[in-house]
């Protein structure tokens, strides 16, 4: 069983398509894949997406980069969707939330307050419900890291991790787990692979960021989640471990970091 935690299948590439998708994956033994939200105009959308197919779960959140034109408005409808959906098993975190200061101007002066402002605000709404976050981490490690340990929330996925050892240590240590896929297989992600290959095996969980983050056989070709066992390929070998105890290893992960996951199964 593979686990994709971390897909926009709701997204305009895949043109209503998410079915086609969402069966690819399924025939290639990709029991599930997490959409997380990213505004409050999709927060239904992906709920709805879940749904209609059989192996898709959602998360509820506010993606940094829109922050720019959120509104606080939007952070009280996000605490009304959470509550309603508590009652809807295919809901798993609150996601995708964090801080992107690769971004030209999104990591400066107001727009980086306000960035700041809506990442403690969703890490506020986690702790209240006890739910783990999906954790967007673009050259934001240490702020991030910063209101971990100031907010006290269970957990999550550190999504497209790309720190140092230390700060992976410091995800982990806070119940976190570290989030590889498409950049992985890039032989010159130097860092990524050293990541990959190194840090305990019960921290990672797949991801393909879909249709972003294409691994390297596609590039530039969108991605899709029914690639998670070609990109859990690469890192089995980086690992030197066989796939079928790295499928074991991602799946279990994956379902410590979501636990309402793990109820699913």
């Amino acid at each position: 069983m593979w686990i994709d935690t971390h897909c926009h299948l709701d997204a305009a590439e895949f043109d209503g398509n998410q079915t086609a998708f969402a069966t690819a994956a399924a025939q290639r033994e990709v029991d599930w894949i997490v959409i997380p939200a990213v505004e409050r105009a999709n927060f239904a959308t992906v709920a709805a997406i879940a749904a209609r197919q059989p192996n898709c779960t959602y998360a509820l959140g506010i993606h940094p980069i829109f922050v720019p034109q959120a509104e606080e408005s939007d952070l009280l409808a996000l605490r009304s969707a959470i509550a309603l959906a508590m009652d809807d098993p295919l809901f798993v975190a609150i996601g995708e939330i964090g801080l992107d200061f690769f971004v030209p101007g999104l990591g400066e002066g107001a727009l980086r307050e306000k960035q700041e402002h809506f990442y403690v605000e969703q890490l506020k709404l986690a702790r209240d419900f006890d739910l783990p976050v999906l954790l967007h981490v673009r050259r934001s490690q240490d702020t991030l890291l910063k209101y971990l340990r100031r907010i006290n929330v269970r957990g999550g996925i550190a999504h497209a991790f790309n720190g140092s050892f230390q700060q992976a240590e410091a995800f982990i240590k806070l119940n976190f787990k570290l989030g590889f896929g498409g950049a992985m297989t890039f032989t010159r992600a130097l860092q990524i692979r050293r990541l990959a290959a190194t840090l305990p095996l019960d921290a990672l969980v797949l991801e393909t960021d879909a249709p972003d983050m294409s691994p390297a056989w596609l590039h530039p070709e969108k991605n899709a989640p029914a690639q998670i066992p070609l990109i859990a390929e690469v890192l089995a070998n980086l690992r030197g471990i066989p796939l079928a105890q790295l499928a074991v290893a991602t799946s279990v992960n994956a379902c410590a970091a979501l636990p309402r996951l793990a109820l699913l199964k």
